[in-house]
């Protein structure tokens, strides 16, 4: 398998994952400004869509967003306890989470992250972004993860999301139990592995 990442975005989380799930895989870096793989393709034309993650699989068909190409991770290892098992009420809640993450917290860091953005607009996002995060709180609680006790991909996507809150200037401290959820996930060794491989930390 190639996965196809920029550094320090949501691909990441399939970094990780792929860890996790201790599955064989190539990573492959693309270029942000020319869109060129390391690997010599035109990742437009890996995924049409241009943006990561992309999974090119052994057979040579490709996955992309993030909410399947996780799942698929997690599927092909079961002992990695990475997703609950099909028809059960927990899977539906792992796919609630990352639906939840994907829509209302994924996507609202975009346009924090662009220069161009007014103030005005910046403002609206942040307390917008604020009350999902408000609720994200409560829902986690005292939980170790998302799920409970089990790490799963939902927690690979969150927390590279959450990670992002000092490059949009968003002040995670005001979350004091999303700040020590991100700490527990940024301590796991997969993770930093995933981190070293990205060249975000040493």
């Amino acid at each position: 398998m190639k996965l196809y990442y920029l550094s320090g975005a949501c691909s990441q989380a399939s970094n990780i994952a792929l860890r996790e799930a201790g599955l064989k895989f190539e990573l492959v870096k693309v270029d942000r400004l020319t869109k060129k793989a390391a690997d010599g393709l035109d990742f437009n034309e890996v995924n049409p869509k241009g943006y990561v993650p992309a999974l090119t699989l052994d057979s040579g068909e490709t996955l992309t967003e993030n909410v399947c190409v996780l799942q698929y991770i997690a599927d092909r290892n079961p002992a990695s306890n990475l997703a609950p098992a099909f028809g059960t009420m927990e899977r539906y809640r792992l796919i609630e989470w990352l639906a939840f993450v994907s829509s209302e917290i994924h996507k609202n860091f975009a346009p924090l992250f662009r220069k161009e953005t007014p103030e005005d607009t910046r403002q609206f996002v942040i307390g917008n972004l604020s009350k999902r995060l408000d609720y994200l709180q409560r829902a986690l609680g005292s939980k170790t993860y998302l799920m409970g006790e089990a790490f799963t991909v939902a927690d690979c996507y969150l927390g590279v999301v959450l990670g992002w809150s000092s490059h949009a200037k968003l002040d995670l401290g005001k979350w004091p139990e999303l700040k020590r959820y991100v700490d527990r996930i940024h301590a796991r060794p997969h993770v930093i592995e995933a981190l070293k491989s990205e060249g975000l930390i040493k």
